[in-house]
């Protein structure tokens, strides 16, 4: 699909966000940027009015990008996604912060924009030469697209598609813990869609090669972009069906149903996966 700047399609989980490709000519009005030195973004200490600096330029903070794209427009103001080398230092009054961390401490609207600003970011730099004939791509005109001028071929942002599913057994649900997770946290299962593979197929086979165990009643929840990689979480709710809990040992280390009243660390505000516990608490009458 063809998004031209010129045409006002405003995103649906940000109804104020008109998506854009095409900069504008002059720069004279203050920008949000989102700034990133590898995997992570570069926050002001003092987050009032906002965590995310405004400037005209990125110069004005003595900092040198790689490459920038331009996002479109918050309310009128606009976006744009800069990589800074990595060894870039913080400007005076600035941090960097790791991406997981900085979720929990910007709000979800922001985060929404950090998360299509980094997701944009990734596909920039890696797609700066064709992977079939390995020429230097060039920039579409109106398009988030690029185009090998020797061979034609075409490249996109990708986005890797991935099931998250809360499985309830009567007034329980099961937990998981994968072993990169916090200390104490648990979350919920998880895991890519197969080539080929239905959503629902993927919910199945995810569960059954991870816990060992089998559901029934797959409902569909909602989606939420993630940026860790590029992944579109697909949420689902099921049931317990049969089988004795296995964790696999190598993705899961642990898991075990949860009573309501007795749940451990649960991840971030945020993320679906919490959406999708707070959603299972509040039918189970819990105040979330």
């Amino acid at each position: 699909m063809n998004i031209m700047t010129s045409i006002k399609r405003e995103d649906p989980t940000f109804p104020e966000f008109v998506i854009g490709v095409e900069p504008p000519a002059n720069r004279t009005e203050k920008a949000l940027w989102f700034i990133f030195r590898d995997r992570e973004i570069l926050l002001k200490l003092n987050k009032n009015p906002g965590a995310i600096p405004r400037l005209i330029d990125l110069g004005e903070l003595g900092l040198s990008g790689i490459r920038e794209q331009y996002l479109g427009a918050l309310g009128g103001t606009h976006c744009y996604s800069v990589e800074l080398p990595k060894n870039a230092q913080p400007p005076e009054g600035m941090e960097f912060m790791d991406l997981r961390q900085a979720y929990t401490e910007i709000g979800e609207k922001c985060f929404a924009l950090v998360n299509k600003a980094v997701q944009i970011m990734e596909w920039d730099r890696t797609s700066q030469f064709c992977s079939r004939c390995g020429a230097k791509t060039l920039q579409k005109p109106g398009e988030r697209g690029k185009e090998c001028p020797d061979c034609g071929e075409l490249f996109y942002p990708r986005i890797s598609p991935a099931v998250i599913v809360l499985i309830r057994k009567g007034h329980e649900i099961l937990l998981a813990r994968s072993p990169n997770f916090p200390e104490g946290m648990y979350g919920l299962i998880a895991g890519f869609i197969e080539p080929g593979e239905s959503a629902e197929a993927a919910v199945v086979r995810e569960i059954r090669e991870e816990v060992g165990i089998e559901v029934k009643n797959i409902t569909y929840f909602g989606t939420q972009a993630w940026p860790f990689p590029n992944s579109l979480m697909i949420g689902f709710t099921a049931e317990y069906s049969s089988g004795e809990i296995q964790p696999d040992g190598f993705e899961i280390e642990d898991a075990r149903w949860f009573p309501v009243g007795d749940l451990p660390v649960l991840p971030g505000k945020i993320s679906i996966a919490r959406k999708l516990i707070d959603h299972f608490l509040k039918e189970e009458g819990m105040e979330v």
